[in-house]
């Protein structure tokens, strides 16, 4: 399976999926270095600081004189009042306060002298009887040997993290190919299934409107007129569909009156609700309200809302819509045995439906309704929530952002669907 790299959404969501990946990676190995870099050096400063100890000791404990001290040393003896020094001692040195403290109280001491701020040297002074000597060991053999080592370890680390991004950067595309493949035929599907259905959903407004011709006047007309709208409607959902299917479409919203679209969609199930026996009530709601969107998207959210009460409700269905600061809100609220409270927290969920969903008769439900509803919701920067009031019964809302002055509160006027 290849990959494509073009413009669309998906191509950019999968380069940034493996981006993402190999930063992490990146930064996991990185941090991992670090720490074994620290680790490393600490226990090398640690060692070499007890052998540097070892050696002034050694050294202090075999001097018969200061004329063969270890390489590396230098050695000072304080006897009778005379000092002592190994020839070629570093300027600076022997340390002269340090003998005369251990003359006097003889606590043996270890310090680092620096000189010049270039060379630096560890210095031991103990007593030894009626002497005080004093070793004096080069530390610069140490530090490049430390040098290295951190050099060596910078080298590696920066080898080990070069490696992990490329690493990182391989698993992940293995790890999102599938999931490239699985996204184009999700499209392929929509764009095609929206495609087949147009021909026959074509033929069918088609005879729908010349049957209304052939009828204008008479009594049937009005089944007709709803008959003709439902297929226009119909057409409009497939045009949304197709719209879905391709990503790279830059569609801008339009404003829509959500009363007038809210009515429309009662006016249709109404036929269903009476079927069933169901009273719908529509609760007069503000003045115009305008929300920024799709109108065929927002019409299937209502008509997914509706068509949930219906299925649910015993005798009445209320629809109700009002403004509530800077948010609209659609309920609907019937008044059947309520929402199965293991139901109620995934019911906006994908495939997630009561165990008894369907009664003898009824056409499968696929659970996929209610979870379109919130889809449509969260593309026009609303929500959707469901409750089973006090009073029985289940109500789910559609909350949307109002249009105002042109401008819709945290919503782009246009965005890529």
């Amino acid at each position: 399976m290849s990959w494509r790299r073009d413009d669309s959404d998906d191509a950019r969501l999968i380069r940034r999926t493996m981006l993402r990946i190999g930063l992490q990676s990146a930064l996991v190995v990185g941090a991992t270095v670090v720490l074994l870099c620290a680790v490393a050096v600490l226990v090398v400063l640690h060692s070499q600081h007890d052998e540097q100890n070892a050696t002034l000791a050694t050294a202090i404990a075999r001097a018969d004189d200061v004329s063969d001290p270890p390489a590396g040393t230098w050695l000072v003896v304080l006897a009778q009042g005379q000092i002592q020094a190994t020839s070629g001692l570093p300027p600076g040195l022997p340390d002269v306060a340090a003998i005369q403290r251990v003359r006097a109280d003889g606590i043996a001491t270890t310090e680092d002298f620096r000189v010049d701020h270039e060379r630096e040297y560890r210095v031991r002074t103990e007593r030894a009887g009626d002497k005080v000597i004093q070793a004096i060991l080069d530390l610069r053999p140490a530090h490049i040997e430390r040098s290295r080592l951190v050099q060596a370890l910078l080298i590696s680390g920066v080898a080990g993290l070069l490696l992990a991004v490329l690493t990182g950067a391989w698993v992940a595309r293995r790890a999102v190919l599938p999931l490239v493949g699985a996204l184009a035929l999700q499209r392929r599907f929509v764009a095609d299934a929206s495609h087949e259905l147009r021909t026959p959903l074509t033929l069918l407004s088609t005879r729908a409107q010349m049957l209304r011709r052939r009828l204008r006047g008479q009594p049937t007309e009005a089944d007709v007129n709803g008959l003709v709208e439902d297929a226009g409607e119909l057409g409009a959902i497939l045009e949304d569909l197709l719209l879905a299917a391709d990503p790279r479409e830059n569609v801008p919203r339009q404003p829509v009156e959500l009363g007038a679209l809210v009515r429309q969609a009662v006016d249709a199930a109404t036929p269903a609700a009476t079927e069933h026996g169901i009273e719908l009530v529509v609760l007069d709601g503000p003045a115009p309200v305008w929300v920024s969107g799709y109108e065929a998207a927002l019409r299937r959210a209502v008509n997914a809302l509706l068509d949930n009460g219906v299925r649910h409700a015993h005798s009445r269905l209320r629809v109700a819509l009002g403004v509530s600061g800077r948010q609209v809100r659609v309920d609907v609220a019937d008044d059947g045995p309520g929402i199965d409270a293991a139901v109620l927290p995934n019911l906006f969920t994908r495939f997630v439906k009561a165990s008894a969903d369907a009664a003898p008769g009824e056409r499968r439900r696929y659970g996929l309704g209610l979870s379109l509803v919130s889809e449509i919701a969260a593309r026009h920067g609303g929500s959707v929530a469901a409750r089973n009031p006090d009073s029985g019964g289940a109500t789910l809302s559609l909350s949307l952002p109002l249009l105002r002055n042109g401008q819709v509160p945290g919503v782009a006027q246009a965005d890529n669907r």
